[in-house]
């Protein structure tokens, strides 16, 4: 037994717990740590001529959770989006050049595989779903000033970005921290429930006060297309529609926000202020109900008609979707 452990377990007697409920705090401390060295960090290069250089950056970084025997690890998918080199450092120092395995629309997950032994025990996957409200969780992130902390589970519900995308079940916690970029979220048990995706300047569901946190990316996405995401980079439900809008909720419909450049939204003469009221004829006005109608509309690649307000005035545009997986530079291995 480690000194950690001797300690944990004799702080556990001293508070009175029976030798019983010592021994099971004891394991539970076990697994804990287990999960914590699962969890490194990670750097990711873009080359400059990628999509998302310009929103995401050349260079990012973040952590990402061991998860395979093989040494694969789960990350957010943004810190590996269209990258070139991507460098894995454990919490010993050591370096070592990975490669892409997956990059997924759908989920938001991102995994990348080791050319080097990391010589981790990967962290067993958890059921979000399962998780219970008053139940303590602990975040992990990697690097030289990575750090555990607790965490409470302070809504579960759908999101949707901005950014063409949405995910069901997504676990909102508090307090927040700032280096949730591919943190691991892990229930008492050590097993991992979530990635983190955001920071959030209100987490809540809008029935409490308003507190920042952050959004976890649930597992319970991960584990029916994990098999997918190996074999072929990504999942099938990426291969969706895409038109390039960033948009906002206003209440009667979608106020366009940004054109992104040389998108199908852009082709077709789209501009920041339209407000989108219907597509295919069917009205909007969420995110989420703009997404779900573009995406199960029919084909990736299709035309959709679009019927908006410019100015006050009502305006149909026809544009061509394209596969989002199409627009975005190859990343290595995948």
């Amino acid at each position: 037994m480690s000194m950690w452990h001797r300690f944990f377990t004799a702080l556990a007697l001293a508070a009175g717990f029976t030798a019983a409920q010592a021994s099971e705090v004891e394991a539970q401390s076990r697994a804990l740590q287990r999960a914590s060295d699962a969890v490194i960090w990670l750097t990711a290069r873009v080359p400059p001529d990628a999509r998302s250089a310009a929103t995401l950056g050349q260079q990012r970084q973040g952590s990402g959770v061991v998860i395979g025997e093989d040494g694969t690890v789960l990350t957010i998918g943004y810190l590996i989006l269209e990258a070139e080199d991507v460098v894995l450092t454990t919490d010993d120092g050591r370096e070592v050049p990975a490669t892409v395995v997956a990059y997924d629309v759908a989920t938001g997950f991102g995994m990348v595989r080791p050319l080097l032994p990391l010589k981790l025990a990967p962290a067993p996957l958890g059921r979000s779903g399962a998780l219970a409200g008053s139940e303590p969780l602990v975040v992990v992130s990697g690097g030289e000033e990575g750090g555990v902390s607790g965490a409470r589970l302070v809504s579960r519900r759908g999101f949707s970005g901005n950014w063409e995308y949405h995910i069901d079940g997504a676990l909102f916690t508090a307090p927040a921290r700032r280096d949730h970029s591919g943190a691991g979220l892990f229930n008492g048990r050590g097993e991992l429930v979530g990635i983190g995706s955001l920071w959030l300047a209100d987490a809540s569901n809008g029935e409490g006060p308003r507190q920042s946190g952050n959004m976890f990316v649930p597992v319970d996405l991960l584990t029916p297309v994990l098999a997918e995401l190996r074999a072929r980079g990504s999942s099938r439900a990426s291969d969706r529609a895409w038109v390039g809008l960033q948009c906002a909720e206003t209440g009667s419909g979608l106020r366009i926000l940004r054109v992104n450049p040389d998108s199908p939204a852009d082709v077709a003469g789209l501009e920041a202020g339209d407000t989108i009221e219907r597509i295919d004829g069917t009205a909007v006005v969420t995110l989420e109900s703009f997404y779900k109608a573009l995406w199960s509309g029919g084909p990736a690649e299709r035309n959709v008609t679009l019927d908006l307000l410019r100015n006050g005035r009502p305006l149909a545009v026809t544009l061509r979707t394209v596969d989002r997986m199409k627009t975005l530079k190859r990343a290595q291995g995948v």
